[in-house]
């Protein structure tokens, strides 16, 4: 019986990236692939014909079928004999393979990476319109991240970017995702949909810095500093003493006439913001307060002064001249 077998010998491995992204995708891929790659004009650019595009495009899954494995412990990629693949491209099939959707990591932020939500994501993904084969392979990049650092010590983005050789970019994005699904914050109810992962990622990025343990000492800097969330609780003298409370008003808004649109609001909402800014502070100690830390900003403050039409450089040039105030009370020195 006659057999026809396509045969491709090398030395160096070839990967086309925009194949290797086809590669991530639903069924049928291949097929996919084939017309994309034509309609690129690659079989004029080389004189090839249909038959060995296809060929050439089915080695291409086949190899990533088998280089998958190594992706899951990205510095195996680079000790392994299997595949020659220069550097630069095992940087790139890195990137490409941890790359992930915005759209589908905020419907995930905040939560456990648990069994119980895989089993969701057939709702996330005819949510956000990612393929439920790419929803399941970014959670289970998400998840081999988080059980990969969570015992180790250091600093959590920098151990991501080490164990799995990623960009710093792509690692702070990591570390994001690792530090809310560990403190589980409230990121899913409807206050908050206007805010995206950039968004979120951000504020991630400013608490492991200001607010987590030393991470030399103890595991990963995901996990609040509770000697920080209890010092919180003495700002409360900003609210509970009147003096205090008064004292701290006129040295903000001595700093600040004449230097913010909103001044008249400000000054006539002052105790109000102080209040709900002291109070989501002095609260942290508590789990589920921490877990509701950004409805609670939404809620507390935010709305407050978007009524009154605070616009980005006033809110800034407030919450500064707050926290300098503050400082230069007798209290606090």
């Amino acid at each position: 019986m006659a057999m026809e077998l396509d045969v491709f010998v090398g030395n160096t491995t070839i990967m086309d990236e925009e194949v290797l992204s086809r590669c991530m995708c639903p069924s049928p891929p291949v097929t996919d692939a084939v017309s994309m790659r034509v309609r690129s004009g690659i079989l004029e650019q080389w004189g090839a014909c249909q038959a060995v595009l296809e060929s050439d495009t089915t080695d291409h899954y086949r190899t990533f079928q088998m280089a998958e494995r190594l992706l899951h412990c990205p510095s195996k990629l680079a000790n392994q004999l299997l595949f020659q693949i220069p550097p630069q491209r095992q940087a790139m099939l890195i990137e490409r393979y941890y790359a992930f959707d915005p759209a589908f990591v905020r419907e995930l932020l905040g939560k456990k990476l648990s069994k119980g939500t895989k089993k969701d994501l057939d709702d996330v993904s005819t949510k956000t319109g990612v393929t439920l084969k790419s929803c399941r392979r970014q959670f289970d990049n998400f998840k081999r991240v988080f059980k990969v650092v969570e015992e180790m010590k250091g600093p959590l983005v920098e151990n991501i970017k080490q164990h799995f050789l990623l960009s710093d970019r792509l690692a702070r994005d990591y570390g994001a995702i690792v530090f809310f699904a560990n403190i589980r914050f409230e990121t899913g109810k409807k206050k908050l949909q206007y805010l995206n992962f950039e968004d979120f990622a951000f504020c991630a990025g400013q608490l492991i810095q200001n607010w987590t343990v030393d991470s030399m000492v103890e595991d990963m800097d995901v996990d609040l500093d509770k000697e920080f969330l209890q010092d919180l609780k003495e700002l409360k003298i900003l609210i509970t003493d009147k003096d205090m409370l008064d004292q701290h008003k006129s040295l903000v808004c001595t700093a600040l006439r004449g230097k913010i649109q909103v001044f008249a609001e400000m000054e006539a909402n002052f105790k109000n913001l102080s209040r709900a800014l002291v109070n989501i502070a002095a609260k942290l100690m508590h789990t589920k307060d921490v877990r509701d830390f950004f409805i609670d900003l939404v809620e507390k403050f935010i709305e407050p002064c978007r009524s009154d039409r605070w616009v980005l450089c006033d809110v800034k040039a407030f919450l500064t001249q707050y926290m300098n105030s503050a400082r230069a009370l007798d209290a606090f020195k």
